[in-house]
């Protein structure tokens, strides 16, 4: 099979489209294909050195002359400068602006042979689509790319009202490695964190508005009063110290452990008994898919792309946004129901392994790269793994 050149450029900071954009980098590189990261630090899960993998800095200089350092011109000059050096065949860029701005004018400098691909992720598209000054340049950038993947189906249909956009974007859902999300034995890591008779319930995220985290302590308060339980918050971000007064005001500082920024989430889901996703808008929800797959059910908004992951009473519970009371009145249900939550739990794990499985969202990836590139697809992408 071919091997290509693959730039990808991402946000290399703590959230889903960066994990994403990684985790599919490394397992191009693994199956041969030579992966460039151009990012303007080293991504989140980049992890350990493999010979096909190769980071470039966008190094980004503060002149006095410009009232912002100009990340985007520093971007685009470097994956023109790396284009070049390295003979890439594409550039597979996540978030329509900048990135895919860049790319474009990345193109425009080293000739038309090379090929831009724009994976739409969320809030390129329900934040930023919305702002009049910026609509017009995200329009630009997805109908000049060679190819562009959306997270869910409810964002391509988004970026579709809110853009007018007419031309073809393909599903790409996002994907867990089985090799690291799976559940795993932490009975004597719980006893750090639980009493044998207590629940653990666990929130993830950057902690951002959007996330609705205060949501996440009044269901636990609900919950905790009727069940014993504890609650794990896992990231850091603005709404932060809203919920450590809200916690306090509470008086449950005891039950709730706040772990900050860490690298093996998968350890510290497999400790929990359910997730809490309470976010007002999500494009796909990452973190419960990887919940998910450690066998951890979620009880989450009926929002955004959530209900393409989770199916509410198969593999969790959805809720009205806001709806404190019945995201409570789900967690008692499950966490009080052996058979049910064991059933719930069983569908999560099979649904996680097959549907959003890295073989065969990698193989879709793969797929279009050699479509976009106008060369033959390799046989070998064409035959459906037999199992995940």
């Amino acid at each position: 099979m071919e091997r290509l050149k693959i730039g990808i450029t991402c946000y290399p900071t703590l959230g889903g489209s960066g994990v994403v954009a990684t985790e599919l980098g490394k397992l191009l590189a693994e199956k041969g294909h030579q992966v460039h990261f151009i990012t303007h630090s080293m991504p989140f899960r980049l992890g350990k050195f493999d010979k096909n993998i190769f980071y470039h800095e966008v190094e980004v200089n503060d002149y006095y002359v410009f009232k912002y350092p100009p990340y985007d011109l520093s971007l685009a000059s470097k994956l023109a400068q790396v284009v070049k050096q390295e003979e890439l065949d594409l550039l597979h860029v996540h978030y329509a602006i900048p990135h895919a701005v860049c790319a474009l004018l990345a193109k425009q400098m080293v000739g038309s042979h090379l090929r831009v691909v724009t994976t739409l992720h969320g809030t390129d598209i329900t934040v930023l689509a919305q702002d009049e000054s910026l609509s017009d340049l995200i329009r630009y950038a997805i109908n000049e790319s060679d190819a562009v993947t959306a997270v869910s189906q409810d964002l391509i249909q988004e970026t579709r009202q809110l853009l007018g956009i007419e031309k073809p974007i393909d599903l790409a859902y996002n994907f867990v490695d089985k090799r690291v999300y799976y559940p795993r034995e932490v009975a004597s890591l719980r006893k750090e964190f639980a009493q044998p008779d207590e629940k653990i319930l666990i929130h993830i995220s950057n902690f951002r508005p959007v996330k609705r985290v205060m949501d996440v302590v009044d269901i636990f308060d609900q919950v905790h009063r009727d069940i014993p339980a504890r609650l794990l918050f896992v990231g850091e971000g603005p709404e932060l110290s809203k919920v450590l007064c809200r916690v306090k005001e509470l008086g449950i500082q005891d039950r709730v452990t706040f772990c900050g920024k860490q690298d093996d989430v998968a350890q510290l889901l497999s400790l929990a008994d359910l997730m809490l996703l309470p976010s007002e808008k999500e494009s796909f929800g990452l973190v419960a898919l990887e919940a998910m797959a450690c066998g951890v059910p979620t009880i989450a908004s009926n929002a955004g792309g959530i209900p393409e992951l989770i199916t509410h009473g198969e593999t969790g519970y959805l809720a009205d946004i806001g709806d404190v009371e019945q995201m409570a009145s789900y967690a008692r249900m499950l966490l009080t129901d052996d058979t049910l939550y064991e059933q719930i739990k069983e569908a999560c794990l099979y649904r996680a392994r097959y549907t959003f499985c890295n073989d065969v969202i990698t193989r879709q990836y793969e797929e279009l790269y050699y479509r976009v590139l106008e060369h033959p697809v390799p046989e070998a992408l064409s035959v459906k793994p037999l199992q995940c």
